[in-house]
């Protein structure tokens, strides 16, 4: 009956059209409810006590590093390089679209800010050389989503916080499963655009590549920066956020020279209004998290799931499943919110590593960035590419089948995810 009510609750707030924030605050009052324990000062503590946590001060800080990033010419820097590289090969437009994002996922973590960027960006670029408009539209939007598997990862931050799980290890544990994800739209890309009558740039001599380089040099260092410095134990996760941001400031205003102190005002103001309703979806669902506790939720639910609990396999691939079916309605933190102090007890119950699941976890909710009919990066790209939502979802279908391909791979293979993870660890 508590679980009835929970989902009911919930999916009938979201179903009359109220915010996803308010939605967690009904049915967290719905629990309180039928459990005959409603108070509303213990509602605002909850509240108040969901958004009062450390590491979460990380999240504001990378999405104002993410602003800077964009604005202050590092991004368009990095798109130079790589076009430096690789954009003289056939396709080699489609190779830069995603050596550049494996590379901004380095630095911002934010799935919408890389590719807005990269459709401002490269998609004028692609159509220009005779790419498909849709294909290349698709390809921008999954090469985005690499962003919040890559470290530093904003949805690392929020699941290791919900979850109670090492944000540095799972942002060590990040880097190769995002590398593999580059790796499959490389392998999609390369079968797609191999019939394609396109015109390519001229090859880059050694000097203009070198030149590229250097340009894109103080960009570069920053990614070396934070993953060194959470290995060593120079900083913490949310510290690597501080000094992510005043990097990028110190780096877009006295060396590039793209921002002053006056532009400097829309972005904090942007990155505000994002961090706070980011914020606010945590502290109410943190409302949600203690009742689903109280009402002891996630023991029903292993009573539920008890015949998959001795075959980890078959678990994990069960959660996967639902996790897709959640992720094309909602967005990825409300998903993570709601979704992890519910998996996670049945996850440590199954005898899986807390670090493995909530990397597979976090790709997963990446992917639901780009699965209709929600897919809020397929919304970013139609937006600033100036390309219908149709074209766009048909577009990113190939590839997101492909960055399935690899996490159901990671599924069965556990060692593709813990072995490089353990080293960098």
């Amino acid at each position: 009956m508590t679980i009835t009510v929970f989902l009911f609750s919930l999916m009938g707030s979201m179903a009359l059209g109220i915010p996803i924030a308010f939605s967690l605050l009904l049915c967290g009052a719905a629990l309180m409810w039928h459990m005959n324990m409603f108070d509303a000062q213990i509602l605002a503590q909850n509240l108040i006590e969901g958004s009062n946590s450390f590491p979460l001060l990380a999240v504001p800080f990378f999405m104002l590093a993410g602003e800077i990033m964009n604005a202050g010419g590092l991004s368009r820097r990095i798109v130079n390089f790589a076009m430096a590289c690789v954009g003289h090969i056939k396709g080699g437009l489609g190779y830069v679209t995603i050596m550049a994002a494996v590379i901004m996922a380095a630095l911002s973590g934010s799935a919408v800010a890389d590719a807005a960027a990269l459709a401002s960006l490269l998609l004028p670029m692609m159509v220009a050389a005779g790419h498909d408009r849709a294909r290349s539209a698709g390809l921008i939007a999954s090469a985005g989503i690499i962003a919040p598997v890559i470290p530093p990862s904003i949805g690392f931050v929020i699941f290791g916080v919900a979850g109670n799980v090492s944000i540095s290890k799972l942002f060590m544990a990040g880097i190769v499963p995002g590398i593999l994800l580059g790796g499959s739209l490389w392998i999609t890309w390369w079968w797609l655009a191999r019939q394609e009558v396109v015109s390519v740039p001229p090859r880059k001599s050694l000097g203009e590549i070198r030149e590229a380089l250097r340009e894109a040099t103080w960009a570069l260092v920053l990614p070396v920066i934070v993953v060194f410095g959470l290995k060593f134990g120079v900083f913490t996760p949310t510290e690597a956020a501080v000094v992510a941001a005043v990097y990028a400031l110190l780096i877009s205003t006295f060396i590039y020279k793209e921002l002053n102190f006056k532009s400097l005002y829309p972005l904090f103001v942007a990155s505000a209004k994002t961090s706070a309703i980011v914020m606010f979806l945590v502290a109410a669902a943190m409302v949600s998290a203690w009742l689903i506790t109280v009402a002891n939720l996630p023991a029903e639910l292993i009573v539920l799931l008890q015949p998959l609990l001795d075959s980890p396999r078959l678990l994990m691939l069960a959660i996967m499943v639902i996790t897709m079916l959640v992720g094309t309605a909602l967005d990825m933190t409300p998903t993570i919110l709601l979704l992890t102090p519910v998996l996670m007890p049945v996850v440590k119950a199954a005898g899986i590593d807390p670090v493995y699941f909530g990397v597979l976890f976090i790709i997963n909710n990446a992917i639901g960035l780009i699965t209709p009919p929600v897919g809020t990066v397929l919304n970013a790209v139609a937006g600033v590419g100036k390309v219908s939502m149709d074209e766009v979802t048909r577009g990113v279908m190939p590839f997101m089948v492909a960055q399935f391909i690899i996490m159901f791979a990671m599924v069965a293979f556990p060692q593709l995810v813990m072995v490089p993870a353990r080293w960098f660890y």
